[in-house]
């Protein structure tokens, strides 16, 4: 349906080119699509890099390989975990199924956790996306990792603490069964259901940035920039909002260059920790009860350590 949909649409807007040519042919749809096609054209390598990384792990890399290297001790195995998820990158919707697999396994669930907040956020795919898209400030790289590895960790102790195994369902902890399905099949349907859902998040997300860029008036930003607390606010939600794919947010950061570094830091931090996608993933694999408890958390922790790491790395609210 869908692609009779869309080869209809092809086919009007084919019919109706004069036209909307000449309707579109305005400044501000110019600079509007300028920067869509900007933002898409930056980040698609890493996102389809990203995937590519992520089925690869999916497809070959068993859970049980870091359940074996895990301290038996919950507040040892957080740090380790966290670890882990730079050299095991994967998205967001990817990290939530791995955290569920080392559950199952017997890993304990706060380097699960942890796991599930460190490998789409600071991974080098992820890092050298940002260091890209932030030439000018090399620090923003520095930061963001501080910042996230932060959020990963403070989540898996905190877990460690107050955490409750009730608040996981049950069905969580059972193994899932081997289907028998070949390695080159579980990487290739994993790629491709990573690249097709992060790629749509990557289209609103530059959409997003191309119409702020031309409706939100150029005061409104000057003057969110001067109010810094209410700026990291802003794009604390923004982050939970646009739910976009770790490999690609940083070039919709950079689009935003009116605003300080410091609320930019914390949209990178806030997006791969909890956005609106990712509760509903989370849910579904860890139940509700779980998922509200567990982004309300995660939500705090990343605003926090992203404002904290970004004074520490900027020298002040910049």
């Amino acid at each position: 349906m869908s692609l009779v949909v869309l080869c209809g649409a092809l086919l009007v807007a084919t019919a109706l080119q004069g036209p909307l040519v000449r309707l579109l042919d305005v400044g501000v749809v110019r600079t509007a699509a300028t920067v869509f096609v900007a933002v898409c054209v930056q980040a698609l390598p890493f996102l389809v890099l990203g995937t590519v990384l992520s089925g690869a792990i999916a497809a070959w890399v068993s859970p049980a390989v870091l359940r074996r290297v895990l301290p038996a001790r919950p507040a040892l195995a957080v740090p380790v975990a966290g670890a882990a998820g730079m050299v095991l990158p994967g998205c967001e919707c990817a990290s939530v199924p791995v955290a569920r697999r080392l559950t199952a396994q017997g890993v304990p669930e706060a380097a699960a956790l942890a796991f599930l907040l460190a490998a789409p956020a600071i991974n080098p795919v992820v890092l050298v996306a940002t260091a890209v898209a932030f030439p000018d400030h090399p620090e923003m790289v520095g930061a963001r990792f501080l910042g996230s590895a932060a959020t990963a960790l403070g989540v898996g102790w905190l877990w460690v603490r107050y955490g409750r195994a009730e608040w996981i369902a049950a069905r969580v902890r059972r193994p899932p069964p081997d289907d028998g399905t070949p390695r080159w099949a579980v990487f290739a349907e994993t790629a491709r259901h990573d690249v097709v859902e992060a790629g749509g998040f990557l289209v609103l997300g530059a959409l997003a940035a191309s119409v702020v860029t031309v409706v939100v008036p150029s005061a409104w930003l000057d003057g969110l920039a001067g109010r810094v607390v209410l700026a990291c606010a802003v794009m604390a939600v923004l982050a939970v909002v646009l739910a976009l794919c770790s490999e690609a947010d940083a070039f919709v950061a950079a689009s935003l260059s009116a605003l300080p570094l410091l609320p930019r830091l914390v949209f990178l931090v806030v997006g791969p920790a909890v956005d609106v996608k990712l509760v509903a993933l989370q849910a579904g694999a860890f139940g509700r009860a779980f998922a509200v408890r567990f982004a309300p958390l995660t939500f705090v922790v990343a605003v926090t350590c992203a404002v904290a790491a970004g004074l520490l790395v900027f020298g002040g609210p910049r």
